[in-house]
């Protein structure tokens, strides 16, 4: 009889999303189509004794997201439970739903970081893409607090086509906001956003020049903004690690409990994911679900043989899946994926043309 296989190493780090609802229409959400009601969001107890579960796990960080994580009224005890089991507490917000009370009161609750959310470098651009009016005000009000409260301060910009020609006026404003680090994060399309695919793709020449402008920023404010930079998959020659390897660091929970390797995992069939309501983590962690795509033994050829396999994993599962209808297939992205050509001729069709208007995600006011 052949050995079990040995757990594995213990996750790093945890995805919390406490909510679905957000007072934003982004159309580049990467959450799923279906969202998780109020009335199934798990409650401030459950997440408590799930924070401690994943600290005695190995679990070091924690980003608390949405959604938007400010729709939550019980936010700052979900905080200080995660502070009491031992985690390091980043909140990923939009800014929007908070104020100087309640940064007060996260702060005293033990915040650690905030990853504040950018759409764009004013008030027209940035409340068109979020899709709410004022949106760009009141997170510039926001990042005012934040820097007085003093918070650690990350800016998530996300770049589209439509804003990624601002791109140098994106870093110099997260500098002058303060921040210590900005992740230039070229839009992913998965859930709503791949619905959004033809409004949002950017064109090889943005790309190239976006690519220009991070190798220069990163010179001209070295030691004062470090510059992460996600570039586009679909321009890649090769694909990322997605979630630096499939149950390798990383695990998501979703509103109702539902335990993730990564946020868009539910759209691959075949897999049952496990409930934090109803299962240890450690046991969810090693569970089917988890072990799917870990390591690399169930990798198809040529990722198999392939000089990179241990460097990206075989790429993305979901990526795979929305794409070619198969989540073991080579990742398209790859150009010695058989799917590369269909990749460059989406490109070229999606980028030849005007882009048509956003499909904005609007939330049923029942599950707000």
């Amino acid at each position: 009889m052949k050995d079990a296989s040995p757990p594995a190493a213990p996750p790093l780090a945890m995805l919390a999303e406490l909510t679905h609802r957000c007072p934003l229409s982004c159309p580049y959400c990467s959450n799923p189509v279906e969202l998780t009601a109020r009335q199934a969001e798990m409650d401030t107890a459950d997440w408590a004794r799930i924070f401690a579960e994943a600290a005695a796990l190995g679990v070091l960080q924690l980003h608390l997201s949405g959604g938007e994580p400010a729709s939550r009224p019980d936010l700052a005890q979900i905080v200080r439970a995660a502070r009491e089991a031992g985690l390091y507490t980043n909140l990923i917000t939009s800014g929007i739903g908070l104020n100087g009370r309640r940064l007060d009161e996260l702060d005293a609750a033990g915040l650690d970081h905030i990853q504040l959310s950018l759409q764009g470098t004013g008030p027209e651009i940035a409340d068109r893409i979020g899709g709410y009016s004022g949106g760009f005000a009141r997170k510039m009000q926001v990042a005012a607090e934040i820097a007085r409260i003093g918070f650690p301060l990350t800016i998530n910009a996300v770049m589209l086509r439509h804003n990624l020609g601002d791109l140098p006026a994106t870093l110099a404003l997260a500098a002058d906001l303060g921040a210590r680090r900005i992740e230039v994060a070229c839009v992913q399309f998965q859930g709503w956003a791949l619905r959004n695919r033809a409004a949002l793709q950017p064109t090889l020449a943005q790309v190239d020049q976006a690519k220009r402008v991070v190798a220069e920023a990163r010179q001209t404010y070295a030691g004062r903004l470090a510059i992460d930079f996600v570039p586009p998959d679909y321009f890649a020659d090769f694909p990322k690690a997605c979630m630096n390897g499939w149950g390798s660091t990383g695990l998501n929970i979703a509103p109702d409990g539902k335990v993730l390797p990564c946020h868009a995992a539910e759209i691959i069939p075949g897999l049952r994911f496990q409930n934090a309501r109803e299962t240890p983590l450690a046991e969810i962690w090693n569970g089917p679900a988890f072990s799917a795509f870990r390591g690399t033994d169930w990798l198809p050829e040529p990722c198999q043989s392939c000089e990179r396999r241990e460097i990206d994993f075989g790429g993305c599962r979901c990526q795979a899946m929305a794409l070619t209808g198969n989540a073991r297939a080579v990742d398209p992205v790859c150009r010695r994926s058989p799917f590369r050509p269909e990749v460059d001729r989406l490109i070229a069709e999606e980028t030849s043309t005007p882009a048509p208007d956003f499909v904005y995600r609007r939330l049923d006011p029942a599950s707000r």
